[in-house]
């Protein structure tokens, strides 16, 4: 994406993940994208590696030309938030576009009694998924957006929040604390969404059902997109299985579902 001339900045988590590796592939060519993983990088050349033609390693390689930036952080750690921070804002000025994708996620298949698997779960889930989300985005907003409403307006600038249909439902299988981070994160949404409007930047989020399973990785990527497009602010999007299969649903994706959890 870009606006005028400029392309859009992207600062996002998780990006060695399924879905954050997805998203570098398949929009790098159109964002300018600060990728921070803890482990796995995305497959997409970056400052660390890049591709050549095995055949003429000399000639120029057109992906090369839009390399991602990775960052390598733990994020729950004390001072990686804001390390993160300052390096996406030394190199590129501002951030555009905030997406929390990062997560933690440990099932507890015999419940919430048996043993001490889910008490000792409780704060790895919730400082993940909810505290992470919380701290980049005021940070980012302490030390960019806050003093900058019309240039946030002017650029659209907003944060997309990646939930999961668990956070609104109840599944099998011990998801009972993934479940209730993804729920505290939608409603931590809500409640950014009213007070970042006040210095112009959006935040919504995505809840996507299992994918690739059940909804294709690419169509969840694309929702981001379409968000960071578009206008709407305060929403939790979920993207469910479709009952018909999708014609290309690794070329094509759809944009996202209907609204829930209002």
């Amino acid at each position: 994406m870009s606006t005028g001339d400029q392309r859009r900045v992207v600062l996002l988590t998780g990006a060695g993940g399924l879905l954050g590796n997805a998203f570098c592939q398949a929009y790098s060519q159109q964002y300018d994208i600060v990728a921070v993983c803890r482990t796995r990088v995305p497959g997409v050349p970056s400052q660390q590696e890049w591709f050549i033609d095995p055949l003429a390693p000399q000639d120029p390689v057109p992906e090369n030309e839009s390399r991602v930036f990775v960052v390598r952080a733990d994020l729950t750690r004390a001072g990686e938030v804001e390390r993160v921070v300052d390096i996406a804002l030394a190199r590129y000025g501002a951030v555009d576009l905030l997406v929390n994708n990062a997560a933690y996620w440990r099932h507890t298949p015999n419940g919430m009694v048996d043993g001490e698997t889910a008490l000792e779960e409780f704060e790895p889930h919730f400082a993940m998924n909810v505290g992470v989300p919380l701290r980049l985005s005021t940070r980012l907003a302490q030390r960019c957006w806050l003093h900058t409403g019309p240039q946030n307006r002017d650029r659209g600038r907003n944060i997309v929040n990646v939930s999961s249909l668990s956070g609104s439902r109840v599944y099998p299988g011990g998801q009972a604390l993934y479940a209730a981070s993804k729920a505290a994160l939608e409603h931590l949404t809500r409640h950014q969404a009213a007070e970042f409007a006040e210095f112009g930047v959006r935040v919504n989020a995505i809840a996507p059902d299992a994918f690739p399973a059940n909804v294709p990785t690419l169509r969840v990527a694309a929702s981001i997109v379409e968000i960071d497009g578009g206008t709407m602010n305060g929403d939790v999007f979920g993207i469910a299985a479709r009952e018909a299969q999708d014609p290309e649903p690794e070329t094509q994706p759809e944009p996202a579902a209907g609204r829930h959890g209002r």
